[in-house]
């Protein structure tokens, strides 16, 4: 049956509301039972998003919002029997000392240790507690941000991102791993893209966060495609957990991709984050739009507390905002909501760009295989759950392994971010791949117990009426 593997997910059509009006938009509805369960009628999926994309002639430089005064480094160095300490450079940082201490050993080998033999590993350690801040508003909306203390203690073990090669690389430089349609978590809804929390996500090693944001009651929500089909609440709400892991992870740059579904101007949405407490983390960068390799070094923007990228797909503006970052001027990204198991490496948005600007930018794969649902002249793209032990693999035909070295071969460089569906079937396989293009090795537990209410792969209990409701609309579709 073709529809047959939806059944599980809880997802079924209601064909009497599309008998009685083809026109539906859309709507969600609870069967009745032990499980709150969506029906999704008559869902038009969204053509790829489109709108305004940026452009400059020229580079625009902004004031200097750097908060780095000074760092220290020590590099340690040990040639056979002598140690030699050199000191690049020295002071307090913001009250507490901060250092990035990175270990190199050498051994001197043969006769006349003359040969010296330089080991692969070094270590990064990085000790104090980074600059935090609190936010005040001032007349334009624009966030000031003033210094404060803070006892807040790290849980975080690693710097840098769980590895601690990366605080000396840039930001641009470096491949993670994104939670495609991260907030998007629900039982019982064959949109939901994800099946553990934020929280759960940021533990696991997930380091972009991408939903898209609709506005409800003038109130921005996170929504997929249409808040009818799929609700995650507030942004807020969401925005909120995010600033609980940042605010107790001090060594960890996170990065959100915000989605704007309503094409609403960027500073309609200023005061909600800034409630959230996220704002003090925001990075603010020198120029407009960054090159690759403008970006700083994760040491950089740990010592500065800027540890919190925001980017805007459509309408960010960042001389109002210069902390919510143009996406296409600074990142492109392949085909949108992809249903080729090949994966293209191409940049479909921002459209006809050059190979030479591609080549100067950081880009984000969707490898997040989806199954176009055609139904009474409606369409509906759903995760293609069946297939995700492949699509998150390391090898095989349309796996993210092999779709990356595809487009590392295409670009000479590898992505930026991986846009994942349920980062977690696999084990960790996805974490894997982008460790290879880091060129460090993956050794971490994966992945982290959905929480309660989480959206769950197989439905443990599911409500007798609602599995016949669904078996018969499929046996009356096909």
């Amino acid at each position: 049956m073709l529809y047959s593997w939806l059944l599980p997910y809880g997802f079924a059509f209601a064909i009497a509301a599309n008998a009685q009006d083809s026109s539906s938009d859309s709507s969600s509805v609870s069967a009745s039972g032990s499980d709150s369960v969506s029906v999704l009628t008559g869902i038009t999926e969204d053509a790829t998003p489109t709108g305004d994309y940026i452009s400059y002639a020229s580079t625009i430089t902004m004031p200097s919002t750097s908060a780095i005064t000074t760092s220290e480094i020590v590099s340690i160095i040990t040639s056979g029997s002598t140690t030699r300490t050199t000191t690049l450079g020295s002071t307090t940082l913001f009250g507490v000392g901060t250092s990035i201490i990175t270990t190199n050993t050498s051994t001197a080998t043969g006769s006349d240790q003359s040969t010296v033999t330089s080991s692969s590993d070094s270590q990064v350690l990085l000790s104090g507690l980074p600059k935090t801040s609190s936010m005040s508003l001032n007349s334009t909306t624009n966030a000031t941000s003033t210094s404060t203390s803070s006892s807040t203690l790290p849980t975080n073990t690693t710097p840098c991102n769980n590895y601690p090669e990366f605080c000396s690389r840039k930001y641009g430089n470096i491949t993670e791993v994104s939670a495609h349609n991260s907030p998007f978590v629900k039982t019982g809804n064959a949109a939901a893209n994800q099946e553990l929390s934020v929280t759960t996500q940021l533990n696991d090693g997930i380091r972009l966060l991408q939903g898209q944001m609709h506005f409800v009651n003038n109130t921005p929500h996170f929504c997929h495609t249409s808040c009818d089909v799929l609700d995650a609440g507030p942004i807020t709400s969401y925005l909120s957990e995010v600033y609980a892991w940042v605010s107790t992870h001090p060594y960890d740059i996170v990065t959100l991709l915000l989605g704007n579904g309503n094409y609403s101007k960027v500073e309609t949405y200023v005061p909600f984050i800034q409630s959230t407490g996220l704002v003090q983390y925001a990075y603010e960068p020198p120029k407009i739009p960054m090159a690759l390799n403008d970006w700083p070094t994760l040491a950089s923007m740990i010592l500065s507390g800027k540890r919190v990228v925001f980017f805007m797909d459509y309408d960010a503006n960042q001389t109002a905002v210069p902390w919510i970052l143009d996406e296409f001027s600074q990142m492109w990204e392949t085909p949108f909501d992809p249903t080729d198991r090949s994966f293209p490496c191409t940049a479909q948005r921002p459209p006809n760009l050059s190979d030479n600007d591609a080549k100067n930018r950081m880009y984000l794969t969707n490898h997040n295989l989806n199954y176009d649902i055609s139904i009474l002249g409606n369409s509906l793209l759903v995760p293609e759950i069946p297939l995700l032990n492949i699509t998150n693999n390391i090898t095989g035909d349309g796996s993210l392994g092999v779709s990356t070295h595809d487009c590392v071969q295409e670009w000479d460089y590898p992505p930026k971010f991986l846009n994942v569906d349920f980062y977690n079937v696999g084990n960790g396989s996805v974490f894997e791949v982008a460790a290879k293009y880091n060129n460090v090795t993956y050794t971490r537990a994966c992945c982290g117990l959905p929480v309660s209410g989480a959206g769950k792969l197989v439905l443990a209990k599911r409500s007798a009426g609602f599995a016949a409701l669904g078996s018969m609309v499929l046996l009356l579709l096909l």
